[in-house]
């Protein structure tokens, strides 16, 4: 009898499943129909070729990256800022004053680009500009700058005059007809601020009151060290962020040597991280800055490969500590290469205006490593629009998330550079076609690295403060996160960061 109704059986098996699939298909049809009629009859995908960002990607290209594979011209490529796609019109949440590329080459479009808001210490005189033998009249304890600036000392003291002229920068815009090509602006309330300014001469204070007087125990430099500390940690502001969100400059590498260790959450502006352990300062909440160029700019320059008889050009110091072996080891490989000038020199003497002869004719200057990773010697080569051979392993430059180094620098590892004959051989193998397009970088980008009073869009002034402004987001986040359990009516203190400890803190 079962064997008998099994046809049946499987028919109506069939006939039901047949009817399921009929209604499913039905009621998919008809879910799908109700979608494109409430998208404007069609999906809506976001078009990456169309979006905001796209828009704004800078490849290598562009920006005079000869030698390089061409891409497909419909192909995304990730923007500098690492920058997510968009809806069109749609705002990027978190993202920092001065974030925006520009598509010329790949760097902050400051036109576009919200102004950092700047609170900035009234620190008395004897922290900033006092060092310059200014005196302050009646209570005031800035000059006024719109009648005359105090001048800060030449020679190698300018090369770390960082802070000397972010500070003229946030005084003069406070007095400033028009916020175009300005990347930060100081104001008055602290609870309206981004950041939190140190206007701590630490430098000028180091090079020039760094020895102690023979009729006391500490130098004014190590004085003036404590009384800022004491100063800070005693300010609501820092009381309220512990100090995440306070800009130090020290970017002389002796600079801060004692105060560092205490205000350590701070953000640092410094030159590089060499004599700095990775707790207290790194590339995660830090700006490296660049050295102001002792030598002149090489205005109106006409020079080629042809005319620059010399192919490679090192005058300093030779026997350094830490590193710098790297450079006595060079000397004695190169010292017999007749177009290679390899020698000792200084400041003094004529040693600037020599210096600026050989790089201005040279093809590539030698940027070895020191007592510290970096050098001002850099800034040098490319005033000069001598193309810079790195030879520093653990150097950090500025900008280096918007720039391109390699478009007009070549990097050597130190390991290679020592070897017999792989250096002078390598820089033989660079014709004139590839230098040629360093050399029309570096005129494109020298501006980038130019410190001055006024400051001007796309300068070095401007471009350190949106350096700063892009680690904003940053410090916003983990200020909120640290907020978490501070709770208002109990337990902790309102709204304070308290710690002990530089481990884990960022």
């Amino acid at each position: 009898m079962a064997e008998r109704n099994n046809p049946a059986l499987g028919f109506l098996s069939r006939k039901s499943l047949f009817s399921l699939f009929t209604v499913t298909s039905v009621l998919f049809m008809l879910s799908w129909f109700f979608v494109l009629q409430s998208t404007g009859g069609r999906p809506r995908f976001i078009d990456r070729g169309q979006s905001p960002t796209s828009k704004l990607l800078a490849t290598s290209d562009a920006v005079g990256g000869g030698g390089r594979e061409s891409r497909n011209e419909n192909e995304v490529i990730p923007s500098v800022g690492n920058r997510s796609i968009l809806m069109d019109g749609e705002e990027e949440a978190g993202e920092a004053p001065g974030a925006k590329a520009d598509t010329k080459c790949g760097l902050p479009d400051n036109s576009k680009a919200a102004v950092l808001k700047v609170y900035m210490y009234d620190l008395p005189p004897e922290f900033h500009f006092g060092l310059l033998n200014w005196k302050a009249q009646g209570k005031g304890v800035w000059p006024d700058i719109r009648t005359q600036v105090p001048d800060y000392p030449g020679g190698l003291n300018l090369q770390h005059s960082i802070e000397y002229w972010l500070t003229l920068d946030l005084l003069s815009s406070e007095f400033a007809d028009s916020l175009a090509g300005r990347s930060a602006v100081r104001v008055r309330n602290s609870s309206e601020a981004d950041l939190i300014f140190v206007p701590f001469f630490s430098s000028l204070s180091y090079n020039r009151y760094s020895k102690a007087n023979p009729h006391r125990k500490k130098s004014k430099n190590k004085l003036l060290q404590e009384k800022l500390v004491s100063y800070l940690t005693a300010q609501p502001e820092w009381k309220r962020s512990g100090g995440r969100d306070h800009v130090v400059v020290a970017h002389h590498p002796n600079s801060m040597l004692d105060a560092r260790m205490k205000l350590w959450p701070a953000m640092f502006i410094l030159a590089d991280f060499g004599r700095y352990p990775p707790n207290i300062a790194n590339v995660d909440k830090d700006v490296i800055a660049p050295y102001k160029h002792v030598i002149r700019n090489y205005n109106d320059d006409t020079s080629g490969f042809d005319s620059r008889p010399t192919l490679l050009y090192f005058q300093g110091a030779i026997y350094r500590k830490d590193g710098g072996y790297v450079r006595q080891e060079l000397f004695y490989l190169l010292k017999d290469e007749k177009d290679v000038h390899f020698s000792f020199g200084s400041v003094q003497k004529d040693g600037i205006r020599k210096a600026t002869q050989g790089m201005q004719s040279s093809k590539f200057c030698l940027n070895i490593a020191g007592d510290t990773p970096s050098s001002n010697r850099l800034f040098d080569a490319i005033a000069s629009h001598c193309v810079p051979v790195i030879i520093s392993d653990d150097i950090e430059l500025p900008y280096e998330d918007v720039l391109d180094y390699s478009q007009f620098c070549i990097f050597v590892r130190a390991s290679d550079a020592i070897k017999e004959n792989f250096l002078i051989n390598f820089i033989r193998s660079i014709g004139k076609d590839e230098w040629t397009r360093m050399w029309q970088r570096l005129k494109e980008i020298k501006n980038l690295y130019e410190f001055q009073y006024p400051s001007k869009d796309g300068d070095a002034v401007q471009m350190i403060w949106q350096a700063v402004a892009r680690k904003v987001p940053s410090i916003r986040m983990k200020l909120h996160k640290s907020r978490r359990f501070a709770h208002p009516l109990g337990h902790t203190e309102s709204g304070l960061i308290s710690f002990k400890s530089p481990k884990n803190f960022w």
